[in-house]
């Protein structure tokens, strides 16, 4: 996952982890020989901004984002030769004139399909931090990766405790393939536990006594926090 930063101070380009305290309670519980956190890929300099899955700034870096795009908007409207785009940057024009986001739009797939290549900023997710809690370094990354739309999902045994990312709505087949295809093609169940079930019962065992464990198909809808055992076929 990228994330393009601006204006937080303490942050810089360069790879960091998402230090969620689930993962080091879920070490502790299974005595793991080592901890595995999500992994971001954050980006300050201003061309790389667009390569990003979503923003993380300040009020202060809120009027940058838009004058961007107003100026990219503007010069488009001046070229722009499609009836089906130019009305599209029209509203665009609209609402960054404003003081508003694209993303803050509906758009329609053909819609989204036309813009895709663009580097506009604001159709992008973007979580502004307040001022207030820019020196919690860790809070900020975890609450703009939960604002971009992303959940962890979670495993654990003697070898890591490991935090995985996926997108918000994904299924269980899905987060099957975030840990290895193999797992995916033979998928036959996976066992699910939430964590603060397993946190409560203390033990796996303990869960599986009180019936906090749960048998779930490939369509299952993967929750933020469940503890994750695939059964497939090898």
């Amino acid at each position: 996952m990228k994330i393009g930063i601006a204006g937080i101070e303490g942050l810089s380009s360069g790879k960091a982890n998402l230090m969620d305290r689930r993962v080091d309670a879920l070490q502790k519980m299974f005595n793991s020989a080592k901890k595995v956190y999500i992994q971001a890929e954050l980006t300050a300099e201003s061309e790389k901004l667009k390569e990003s899955d979503g923003l993380l700034g300040t009020q202060g870096s809120k009027l940058d984002f838009i004058l961007n795009d107003i100026e990219f908007v503007e010069n488009r409207l001046e070229k722009a030769q499609d009836e089906a785009e130019r009305k599209l940057f029209v509203r665009f024009k609209e609402v960054l004139d404003k003081e508003r986001f694209i993303s803050e739009l509906p758009l329609s797939e053909e819609e989204k399909k036309l813009v895709a290549g663009y580097p506009l900023l604001t159709i992008k997710p973007i979580f502004l931090a307040a001022a207030g809690d820019q020196e919690d370094k860790d809070k900020i990354l975890l609450s703009a990766y939960a604002h971009f739309g992303y959940i962890s999902f979670f495993t654990a045994g003697e070898k890591d405790a490991h935090a995985w990312s996926i997108k918000k709505g994904a299924s269980a087949w899905e987060a099957a393939g975030c840990i290895h295809s193999d797992i995916q093609k033979g998928f036959i169940r996976a066992e699910v536990v939430s964590f603060q079930d397993l946190i409560n019962d203390g033990s796996l065992s303990q869960a599986r006594n009180n019936n906090h464990i749960r048998l779930e198909n490939k369509e299952y809808i993967v929750q933020d926090g469940d503890y994750m055992v695939f059964r497939f076929n090898k």
